[in-house]
This record gives structure tokens, C-alpha cells and sequence, in this order.
């Protein structure tokens, strides 16, 4: 059974897009085929896993706009399990165009059934905004998960987050479900960090990973070289943490499976 999930937060540079490459290529390590979706205009998960977005010809803005089929948006990753839907700057008009589309709400959640049963998970990157794609993104998704910045202003506009997955749970999608929070970026070495983490801890219980996302330098330089973290160096502390999310994750869910390729990082 497929799981879709949406990275959100409207914050900007909390992680999102990190994580979004980051837990899918995990996933696609430990043998669970995986499609990753860019719906932010800024493209930096088709960037940051090799693909130029100027190059980009068919992605995530023709399907929704030009009503092209999802399957032929998607591109194979260096990962043998990891598929990418990619997106490029087109993707900011996208809204306006769709203003006076029936049900424009949920364009890509009837696209995703077409293709979703050829995956495992489905892994949505969210733009920083409250917009129609993310509210596209959420109604086609099964759970959300929120990158938490370990930082000062960290719950700022959290709450409002939460009442736009509120309304959409009311409104557009009864089945969201919160994944759970994310904490990142997190310095073990400062005492703000760590009052961060004891207070999104105190407020949201179980809804918070175990696994907290370290800062690393390793993690933040792999997307220039279009990498995930696990293969521009899978000793790195951050990338051992999202495979531990990962791992966290699939457990949440009740999934196991062998992970033979564990060893060689899921390339071809």
C-alpha cells in the first residue's frame, strides 16, 4: 500500500527540502521504491538530485496546467529505487492559470492514483507557502510531515499550520494524518538548541520524530554537487540521521524489509 507524504512548513529554510531528498533516498537505500515530488517553483529538490530545472521540460507544472500524464513526468534517479517528478520556475504561474479550474484543489491527487501503485512511498517537497500547490499537495497526501528548526522563533506560524491541516482535514481530505514533527538543524552544543527540542517535546509529545536531523556540513554542501547526503558521504552524521528517519518511519508504519543495499547506498 502506497503512503503519500508532504514536506510542510511556510517557514522557509527549516529543512524542507533536505529532508525531502534526504528520507526519500533513504527510503530508496533501504529497498522501498520511491517517487519524490517537487512542487516548489524554487526546484531545489530537482536540483539538488542532479537535474538541472532550465532542462526541464515536462514536470510537475505540465501535469497540473497542461493536464499531461503523471507517469510521463517522472525520471529515474541514480538510485535504483528513487523516481523524481521534477519542476522548474513555470511552476509559479501555476496558481493563477488553475484559478478557474473545477476542483483545482485536487488536480494532483487524482494524477498521483494513477501512478501511486508503482511506488512504496511518495514523497511530496512543499514550497514555503499556503498556496493551491501545497493545498494540492495535502489533499493528495496521506500525512504531513513539519521540519521543526531548532532555533529561536521555531513554533513561530507553527499553529497556523496546523489549522490549515485542521481545515483541510475538515474540509478537503478526511484521512491527513500528521507523520510528525522533524526536529533540524540542531547544534547539541548550544543551550538554544536544546530548549528547543524540551519544548516542541513538551507541547507535542509523540508527535515528534525521536530522530532529531544534526547540523552537518556534509549534508548542506551534498546538494551542490546534486547529491543526496548518502551519497556524497554515507559516514556523515547527516546522513546516518535520515536513514535512521527513515528507519523510524518505516517502523511508525509498521514496514520492514531486507536491506541488502544498504551496503552500496542503492546506486546503479
Amino acid at each position: 500500500m502506497t503512503k503519500i507524504i508532504s514536506i510542510v512548513n511556510q517557514k522557509g529554510g527549516v529543512g524542507k527540502t533536505t529532508t525531502a531528498i534526504n528520507l526519500a533516498a533513504s527510503l530508496a537505500v533501504l529497498e522501498f521504491k520511491t517517487l519524490v515530488i517537487d512542487a516548489d517553483p524554487q526546484a531545489n529538490t530537482t536540483s539538488g538530485l542532479g537535474f538541472d530545472p532550465k532542462d526541464v521540460r515536462t514536470g510537475l507544472y505540465e501535469v497540473l496546467v497542461n493536464e499531461v500524464p503523471a507517469k510521463d513526468a517522472i525520471i529515474k534517479t541514480t538510485f535504483t529505487y528513487l523516481d523524481i517528478m521534477p519542476s522548474n520556475i513555470d511552476l509559479v504561474g501555476a496558481e493563477i492559470e488553475l484559478i478557474n479550474v473545477p476542483n483545482r484543489e485536487r488536480l494532483m491527487y487524482y494524477e498521483l492514483q494513477k501512478i501511486k501503485d508503482a511506488y512504496d512511498f511518495v514523497i511530496i517537497d512543499c514550497s514555503p507557502s499556503l498556496g493551491l500547490i501545497t493545498t494540492n499537495s495535502l489533499v493528495a497526501s496521506d500525512s504531513v510531515i513539519i521540519p521543526v528548526q531548532c532555533e529561536y522563533f521555531a513554533l513561530e506560524g507553527l499553529g497556523k499550520l496546523l489549522n490549515t491541516v485542521k481545515i483541510i482535514q475538515n474540509n478537503l481530505n478526511t484521512e491527513l494524518q500528521i507523520e510528525g514533527l522533524l526536529l533540524t538543524m540542531y547544534d547539541m552544543r548550544t543551550r538554544l538548541s536544546n530548549q528547543v527540542v524540551e519544548e516542541v517535546k513538551m507541547h507535542f509529545q509523540d508527535l515528534v520524530f525521536d530522530t532529531i536531523i544534526q547540523r552537518n556540513t556534509k549534508l548542506s554542501e551534498a546538494p551542490s554537487f546534486g547529491l543526496a547526503a548518502i551519497s556524497h558521504d554515507a559516514e556523515s552524521k547527516g546522513a546516518i540521521n535520515y536513514l535512521n528517519l527513515a528507519k523510524e518511519l518505516l517502523q511508525k508504519n509498521g514496514l520492514t524489509k531486507s536491506s541488502k543495499m544498504e551496503s552500496n547506498h542503492g546506486l546503479n
